[in-house]
């Protein structure tokens, strides 16, 4: 079905105005990372390199059949990965609710132990050889998306005596160039760890956290085989996604 939205015109007027004090604090001390990482003098604002504002663009060809199937993509479709199945879609709309077709958007992930695939991660949980916990595809013209994937587990991390990160999953879209690409994690309704996370409390406003946790989609599960989560992201205005490479909140 042809969305509306994707043949309407763009409204005109003025940009919705950013509110930085809605962006996650850069510093603070129960998320230890972040008190060598957070800047210590003002920021600067750089011009933009030929790079960033022309390339790349992403194709359709370049897409594999897999490439949004994390279940089978590692294994090339030889086995399944272990875990909980889970289909995670949704759309990538504008400040206005337009869709943004053919963007492509990219997911990463721990397995169902709560291991990644990355020589850095020493948790002892155990790797499974048919799930290499990354996945990619191209927004449809409605600005819709959708992967197949193993629910991630949850994980210890040496930040405080005893925290762990909830269960999630990066996000990474890209515009049209590098310069217009933005990083943000999906975390999953009912999750108990969302509210122990010193990373996830960075975000102050509890109202801005919620629009990152997506919720239980039946109308899109599949009996007998995966329940769904619905996860929109929208890229500017008052219901932005909160994105972790942006320092504006809105």
């Amino acid at each position: 079905m042809t969305d509306p939205a994707a043949k309407s015109p763009a409204p005109q007027g003025p940009l919705i105005p950013r509110n930085p004090a809605l962006h996650p604090v850069p510093l603070d001390p129960d998320y230890k990372t972040s008190v060598t990482r957070a800047p210590a003098l003002p920021l600067l604002s750089m011009e933009s390199t030929p790079s960033e504002e022309t390339g790349p663009t992403f194709g359709h060809t370049p897409i594999g059949v897999l490439d949004n199937n994390l279940i089978l993509n590692w294994s090339r479709g030889a086995a399944p990965a272990v875990g909980e199945r889970i289909l995670v879609h949704g759309r990538i709309l504008d400040e206005t609710g337009r869709p943004v077709p053919d963007t492509l958007v990219e997911i990463w992930q721990a397995n169902a132990g709560g291991r990644y695939r990355h020589v850095k991660d020493s948790y002892f949980a155990p790797l499974d050889p048919n799930f290499g916990g990354c996945g990619r595809v191209l927004t449809g013209a409605d600005g819709s998306y959708e992967f197949l994937t193993i629910r991630p587990g949850a994980y210890p991390w040496p930040n405080r005596a005893n925290d762990w990160r909830p269960m999630h999953i990066h996000f990474s879209v890209y515009g049209h160039s590098f310069g217009q690409r933005l990083i943000t994690q999906m975390y999953f309704q009912g999750d108990p760890l969302i509210d122990h996370c010193p990373i996830a409390a960075t975000i102050r406003d509890r109202a801005q956290l919620d629009r990152l946790v997506a919720p239980l989609d039946f109308a899109r599960a599949r009996p007998l085989d995966f329940l769904a989560y619905k996860f929109d992201i929208v890229l500017r205005g008052r219901r932005q996604t909160m994105f972790e490479n942006k320092i504006e909140g809105m």
